[in-house]
């Protein structure tokens, strides 16, 4: 793991748009498209807004939540909602987004077949839950064991707890997978959830599942 503390959450968030956008334009040196998969979530939304005016030729990037909620794309709870008000504007406007929520089970061939066509994932960033989740990979979920396991499809419909709206999330293996992987947390919590992670299955902390490969970037 390499972990990157900044001094103020501000500088974290230019510096990570500067080193994906980065990494985007190398992929594209060397491949006709490239892939980007982000979390949804508060977050991130100032690195999206920074991101979104990178110089990088965003008509061949194809970009996609790491998990999303099954709910319409204009929902007060989407991600994909954030993700076009934050990331999907100025030059990322003509990025091409993909969507990977199934209108009902008659759609998942086609959503795994799309899903696939864009691994490995190019650039992968990942957040993390106080309890090491990761997309919507939850300690102590009954869906997780699957989701873990090598031969998992790259997407999964998981269970959300109470009476939560269900959720579409990456698996293991293609979270593991991606060429390059960031991981972006804040506060002295998170910071103390990373330190337990590193010492813990899967199983039981979901975002160790990528640390052994992952830029961590924390700042208080």
């Amino acid at each position: 793991m390499n972990l990157i503390e900044y001094p103020d959450s501000d500088m974290m968030m230019i510096d990570l748009a500067n080193k994906i956008a980065g990494e985007l334009t190398n992929c594209l040196f060397e491949h006709d498209r490239a892939s980007l998969a982000v979390p949804g979530g508060s977050t991130p939304g100032p690195m999206f807004d920074a991101l979104s005016g990178a110089d990088l030729d965003w008509s061949r990037v194809d970009v996609f939540l790491t998990d999303e909620r099954q709910v319409p794309a204009d929902h007060a709870r989407s991600n994909e909602r954030l993700l076009r008000e934050r990331l999907l504007r100025s030059r990322a406007a003509v990025a091409e987004f993909q969507r990977f929520v199934p209108q009902s089970d008659a759609d998942w061939p086609e959503i795994h077949a799309r899903a696939t066509s864009h691994l490995p994932i190019s650039v992968l960033l990942l957040g993390m839950g106080a309890d090491m989740h990761t997309a919507s990979l939850f300690p102590g979920s009954p869906d997780l064991p699957a989701a873990l396991a090598g031969d998992a499809p790259p997407l999964m419909a998981v269970k959300a707890s109470g009476d939560l709206e269900d959720r579409i999330t990456l698996t293991g293996p293609a979270l593991q997978n991606a060429m390059s992987t960031h991981v972006l947390i804040k506060g002295e919590d998170k910071r103390e959830a990373l330190d337990r992670a590193l010492h813990l299955h899967p199983s039981e902390a979901p975002i160790s599942l990528v640390l052994g490969q992952a830029s961590v970037h924390w700042a208080p």
